[in-house]
């Protein structure tokens, strides 16, 4: 069994595109935002390829604000990160590191969530 990719494809009017392969059943997809759901994901099998998935994700605008907005797609069931994505908004910056610092906080924050569940279960 190999491992799912799910692989953007474009953003478009306010919607992220991906495509999913490598997984034999459609995942239960997660959005999070700040730590937040996302709502409003659909996974539609692709009626051209079997075995691949179409993946939207509507992007609200009431998330959007100046600077680097991070959304953070996830297998519900495993908790393991299938895609990030960044929207940055304002003023552009020559080097922004501020998307790469998002992702790591984000990443870090279910990090502790996945560690401080696996704790409650262990004892």
């Amino acid at each position: 069994m190999s491992e799912p990719v799910l692989t953007r494809t474009r953003i478009h009017a306010g919607v992220w595109e991906g495509t999913l392969t490598g997984a034999d059943t459609a995942p239960d997809l997660a959005v999070t935002h700040d730590g937040q759901e996302v709502p409003g994901a659909t996974l539609r099998e692709d009626p051209d390829r079997a075995g691949r998935f179409r993946v939207t994700v509507p992007i609200p605008a009431e998330l959007l604000s100046d600077g680097v907005q991070t959304f953070l797609i996830t297998d519900r069931a495993t908790g393991d990160r299938l895609a990030s994505f960044s929207v940055v908004t304002g003023q552009p910056l020559d080097e922004d590191l501020r998307a790469e610092v998002a992702l790591l906080r984000a990443e870090l924050d279910m990090l502790k969530r996945a560690f401080r569940r696996h704790c409650v279960e262990t004892t």
